[in-house]
């Protein structure tokens, strides 16, 4: 099988040899997965090449499917899947199957999910809201994968859906997105990924099932690393940074849900100021109004260093990628933000070649041609404007000012923006009472909404006290309730174990425990 596809952009061949060990250690450290060598390695564009890709996989599959992905939808597309999923399990294969219980919530009845299980599909939901860990339920398995056969697996954003697909009779586009294909020793990590998230949830695969390295022949010349980010552990957000420090002429990112914290943020402007080319390209409009002005009110920061930000004119941009100096590229599930990077269970391959990431930087070129970009207006200060749709993107001039970005149609991931949203809001509405950095402009009308809406909070505490104290009465009992619950469970655990449950005092000093027990003696 061909690795990638051929490269077209000149692009750096000579590499220090210590500056490359070095950059691997790091990368390794930081992202917790080592790098792999010997896979052969597909870009795959939105679901027209995914989708056909990944149902010719499981077709095919003559002992296991391992799937996880945070949705999918009861309808046309997800129908096509279950049947392809529940016709090898009836065959013998071992099929599991992983989906998340916030991401697929009003996608897909319990109907739809006993029909796989009846048929031999061995289902299970990610973190289902427990009345006892009420906080648990910010923590997901957002990941996107396919493993057949230790023989060949995906890493991509596409969940399952006709969103995905588009609907031409209707003039519904289909959303874009991005996946890899992968084959090679590499896949020893995407199941294993998979397994672990299995083992959270109940009985674990047997060890005996998945293969090692070793055991999967190699199928090309490209090395790449699987990072397998889980909550708490950071992996991507260390190695996102990493590439914003280490690149030296390009950094190209594409992202559903940008909400850069701040370090984030200082990377990717020290490397602009450091005279990197550093571009975003992010949906061009919400389907929730409101964070409209929150995602514009982080650009500023971006802009004035000489990032350029790009938005998408279609129906809604889901892809989540970077490719850095004709060198590095990522495609997988994360977000450039705090859920992806610290809340959720997410899957990446970070790949390492330069044919791969040029396939990436043409894909770059052909999707900002399709974009429109976003420039510092110069005659109003701190105001946006939109220029020339299709100007070549290697072109830095102001241009006219162009129409506005149209409306997204269709549904889109409405958690994941309001997660995005929320968290830029927090630290705009921090910023302007804590005076920690200069708030832009473009974030008046911001600060200004929040603090009416504080307002309104405070009249109505006043004059209808029972309207704000029982919600928070409700919450505080619950959260009391699940508490207790927790300490009674822990509790019943020592006593199993044999173990005191009385409250530990002080420690005994060791000459008062030797005199004691000489004096018993």
């Amino acid at each position: 099988m061909a690795s990638t596809e051929s490269a077209g952009l000149a692009l750096p061949t000579a590499r220090d040899s210590r500056d490359g060990t070095l950059l691997d250690r790091a990368f390794t450290r930081a992202a917790g997965a080592p790098l792999i060598a010997g896979n052969g390695v597909r870009l795959l564009k939105d679901a027209a090449e995914n989708y056909p890709a990944w149902l010719e996989a499981i077709r095919h599959a003559q002992h296991s499917i391992y799937f996880e992905n945070y949705f999918i939808v009861e309808d046309r597309t997800g129908e096509e899947f279950a049947e392809a999923l529940a016709l090898r399990a009836r065959a013998g294969v071992r099929v599991r199957l992983i989906y998340d219980w916030v991401g697929a919530f009003g996608k897909a009845s319990g109907q739809f999910w006993r029909r796989l299980s009846d048929a031999g599909v061995e289902v299970r939901c990610f973190n289902r809201l427990r009345f006892a860990s009420p906080l648990d339920v910010l923590h997901r398995d957002h990941r996107k994968m396919l493993a057949v056969d230790s023989r060949i697996g995906f890493v991509t954003g596409l969940c399952v859906g006709d969103m995905w697909t588009g609907d031409a009779a209707k003039g519904t586009e289909p959303w874009r997105d991005t996946g890899v294909e992968i084959r090679g020793p590499g896949l020893c990590d995407v199941e294993r990924a998979f397994a672990k998230v299995w083992a959270a949830i109940g009985t674990p695969i047997p060890v005996e099932e998945l293969a090692s390295r070793e055991a999967i022949e190699s199928a090309g010349d490209v090395s790449l690393r699987i990072v397998a980010n889980a909550p708490g552990t950071t992996g991507i957000f260390r190695l996102d940074q990493l590439i914003a420090a280490a690149a030296r002429r390009t950094l190209w990112l594409t992202d559903a849900y940008f909400a850069g914290v701040p370090p984030y943020v200082q990377a990717l402007r020290a490397a602009a100021l450091d005279g990197v080319d550093v571009r975003l390209l992010v949906p061009g409009a919400s389907d929730i109004p409101i964070l409209r002005p929150l995602s514009q009110a982080g650009f500023r920061p971006l802009l004035e260093a000489g990032i350029r930000v790009f938005q998408w004119k279609g129906s809604m941009l889901h892809a989540k990628t970077a490719v850095a100096d004709g060198r590095w590229a990522r495609v997988g599930s994360s977000n450039l933000n705090i859920a992806s990077w610290i809340g959720n269970y997410e899957l990446d391959a970070v790949i390492e070649n330069e044919a791969f990431a040029a396939a990436m930087e043409r894909r770059y070129f052909e999707d900002l041609e399709y974009s429109t970009e976003i420039v510092l207006c110069a005659r109003r200060r701190g105001r946006f404007a939109r220029i020339g749709e299709h100007r070549q993107p290697h072109d830095r001039s102001d241009g006219r000012l162009h129409r506005e970005v149209p409306g997204m149609s269709g549904q889109s991931g409405s958690a994941s923006r309001a997660a995005a949203g929320a968290l830029r809001l927090g630290r705009t509405v921090g910023a302007a009472l804590t005076e920690q950095r200069v708030l832009a402009a473009t974030e008046a009308r911001l600060v200004a909404i929040v603090g009416i809406l504080l307002l309104t909070i405070a009249v109505v505490a006043v004059l209808w006290p029972h309207v704000v104290a029982i919600p928070i009465a409700v919450i505080c009992l619950w959260m009391a309730v699940a508490l207790l619950m927790k300490a009674h469970s822990l509790r019943n655990s020592r006593r199993a174990r044999g173990l005191p449950t009385t409250r530990v005092g002080r420690a005994e000093p060791a000459a008062m425990q030797a005199e004691r027990l000489r004096t018993r003696k």
